[in-house]
């Protein structure tokens, strides 16, 4: 450690690194030559005395330095496992939403279905009256508001996708067992019925996910749950074709054992 020694007119100081000890009681006249000539212990004593004073300032400066480093370093792995905990919980409640969302639309009884006749309801303009097999003993009674977007003829014989567990509803006179889905654009001027994919036959269920998801689908829910809980509601928003025209629920497909449902030339539309 270097030192320099200064003069000045009013006492002796003396300089080390950033320690500086001012002797000021000293004459300079006086008792400078004394002191300095008496004695070489005292100059010594100074010398150590300034060394320790150093050495006990530059530990102090470096015990804060380190001190501080030790504060940030046991703070910031806090903050970030704080946040990664927080990310994974968010990502496990979305993960939870989806996976109940994609139970909530397996509870609808969704099947193939063929549209054995059909015919212009009697007491309303923008209604078709079917009969459609959906594999059970009877073919359903199923009213559509259809006139405006599929020809008759076109409905006749058509492989369609119906929701089977509605409560029925009275349509001007005729009881309605259910309702046919289809596709429609944005302003709906295009309506075109969901297709079931080719190999499906009446009655085949569709459900929402992969193949694998088959064996584990939950029965179908009531009429009067689904009314009551609004399940049809809850799920009917979530439905789209995506850019192919592939029927969606979210990200999950819309499928029977035999492939997925689609529609012919709908793409990025609401499904209802």
């Amino acid at each position: 450690m270097a030192a320099s020694i200064a003069v000045f007119s009013g006492g002796l100081k003396v300089k080390v690194g950033v320690l500086a000890v001012q002797i000021s009681s000293l004459p300079l006249r006086r008792e400078l030559p004394r002191y300095f000539s008496s004695s070489s212990k005292k100059i010594a004593a100074i010398s150590s005395s300034i060394r320790v004073s150093a050495v006990y300032n530059q530990h102090q400066r470096h015990r804060i330095s380190w001190s501080r480093i030790a504060t940030f370093c046991t703070v910031a792995p806090d903050a970030g496992t704080t946040v990664s905990a927080e990310e994974s919980e968010k990502k496990s409640e979305s993960q939870e939403e989806e996976d109940n969302v994609k139970e909530t639309a397996n509870l609808l009884d969704i099947k193939v279905g063929r549209v054995v006749k059909a015919w212009q309801h009697e007491e309303a303009d923008s209604l078709y009256v079917e009969e459609v097999d959906i594999g059970e003993a009877e073919p359903r009674i199923i009213c559509s508001g259809l006139v405006k977007y599929v020809p008759l003829d076109l409905l006749q014989g058509a492989s369609v996708v119906v929701l089977t567990n509605l409560k029925p509803r009275n349509m001007r006179g005729v009881k309605s067992c259910g309702m046919l889905l289809a596709a429609s654009d944005a302003a709906h001027e295009n309506v075109e019925l969901l297709v079931p994919p080719q190999g499906s036959v009446p009655g085949d269920r569709v459900w929402f996910g992969n193949e694998d998801d088959l064996e584990q689908l939950p029965e179908p829910a009531p009429p009067n749950k689904v009314q009551k809980k609004k399940i049809w509601e809850s799920v009917q928003p979530l439905l789209k074709t995506d850019a192919s025209g592939v029927s969606m629920l979210k990200e999950y497909l819309m499928r029977t054992s035999s492939g997925l449902v689609t529609s012919k030339s709908l793409k990025n539309a609401n499904i209802s």
